[in-house]
Parts: C-alpha cells; sequence; structure tokens
C-alpha cells in the first residue's frame, strides 16, 4: 500500500514538472505577430553604412549610440518635404520612445536641415551608393520585457552590374559569393544563411512597449 502511495506521489510530481514545464515553453514560443513586429521594426531602424557610418552600430545603451546612425534613422522615416521641430520631436519618440533622452538639435542636422526664412525644417536628399545594406534576422528569443534578436549583416554590391557582376559581400568589403542578379531576397538570404560564418552577427536588445510597439536598447556583435 505505502509503495503505492509513493509511486502515485511521484508519477503526480512528474505530471505536475511536465505541466510546468509546458506553460513555460508556451510562454516562450514566438508568435508570428511577434516575428512581424520585430522585423518591421529592424526594418525601420536599419540605415545605411555609408550616411551613417553603420547601418547598425553597437552601443550599451541608446544615448550612447552614434548620433549619425540616430539622426540619419529619423530622416529615413520621414516623408514630408517641410516639417516643424514638434513632428521631429514625435518621430524621435515613436522610433525611440523614452529610452532616447537626447533632443535632436534645434540648430538642425546634415539630415533634416532648419530652414530660418519659413521657421521649419526641410529634409535633405539622401544619395546612396551602389553597395545596398541588408540583413536578416536569424533567430528572436523573449526575455523579461521584450525581445532579442540575432542580426546577420550583409552588402550586395552593384557597383559593376552593368557588366553583369552582382556580388554579396560581408561588411569587411570581401566577397562572399557572386550573384545572377536575378535572385530574389529569399535566395539571397539563403545563400548567406549557407556561409553564415562569414558574417557579422549582432545580437539586438527590444524593450516591448505593448502588442504594438517595441523600441531598441542594446546593439552588440556576437562572436
Amino acid at each position: 500500500m505505502k509503495k503505492m502511495i509513493i509511486t502515485i506521489i511521484i508519477l503526480a510530481i512528474i505530471f505536475i514538472g511536465m505541466v510546468i514545464n509546458r506553460q513555460i515553453e508556451q510562454a516562450n514560443e514566438i508568435k508570428i505577430e511577434e516575428i512581424q513586429l520585430v522585423e518591421n521594426y529592424m526594418e525601420k531602424i536599419y540605415g545605411w553604412s555609408e550616411i551613417t557610418n553603420h547601418a547598425l552600430p553597437e552601443f550599451d545603451n541608446l544615448n550612447e549610440a552614434n548620433t549619425k546612425w540616430l539622426w540619419g534613422i529619423v530622416r529615413k522615416n520621414i516623408e514630408e518635404e517641410e516639417i516643424t521641430y514638434e513632428t521631429i520631436n514625435e518621430k524621435v519618440k515613436e522610433l525611440y520612445g523614452e529610452e532616447l533622452t537626447t533632443k535632436y538639435p534645434k540648430e538642425g542636422t546634415e539630415f533634416i536641415k532648419y530652414n530660418e526664412e519659413t521657421n521649419d525644417y526641410i529634409p535633405s536628399e539622401i544619395e546612396l551608393d551602389a553597395n545596398d545594406d541588408r540583413f536578416y534576422i536569424n533567430k528572436i528569443t523573449k526575455i523579461k520585457n521584450g525581445y532579442t534578436a540575432e542580426i546577420v549583416e550583409y552588402l550586395v554590391d552593384y557597383t559593376d552590374s552593368d557588366n553583369n557582376n552582382i556580388y554579396l559581400k560581408n561588411l569587411n568589403g570581401e566577397i562572399v559569393e557572386k550573384l545572377t542578379g536575378e535572385e530574389t531576397k529569399q535566395e539571397v538570404t539563403q545563400k548567406v544563411k549557407e556561409k553564415i560564418d562569414k558574417f557579422t552577427k549582432k545580437k539586438a536588445t527590444l524593450k516591448k512597449l505593448n502588442d504594438e510597439k517595441v523600441v531598441i536598447q542594446k546593439v552588440e556583435k556576437e562572436n
């Protein structure tokens, strides 16, 4: 009788453990909506290395991030031809939330210049080179109050595309593979996955504000 009771207790403990583990697994599962939320946000804050020095710089605190990148990303997400200072700050808050306490300079920057005559701001024209800065998210992990996203960065070089020479490169400018120019974005991403060790990987930490908004907190290089 005692053995039966002990066996029942052990089985109950095992069952409870399985239930708890399953609940933890479900809590850590990434939903499609969450993946899209992270991907859409990373698209917004991924810049141009030739304009902002880094398409995605590394930083431990958003207020210590490269200012060319910070304000370049604001410019990237503004379509209006003439805007007010209030509009700029609204965009800053939309992109960076309360994590960024630095204000956009009232005197303007090279990306959005102040016009003394009209007392408003005019976004500058952005001229990009033939190296297309790209990334894909290799993995998203849930953490307390947000997510981490493993970002793999690469370049598609169209400099010599007139001669049908298009190259897949890493951030060091090293050619990883020659492309035909007809590959889809998904096919190029697959090539990157196949040779992932040749590319730069970074981990972005994102804070979840609500079901429709995340903001960047930290970016660090992964080994």
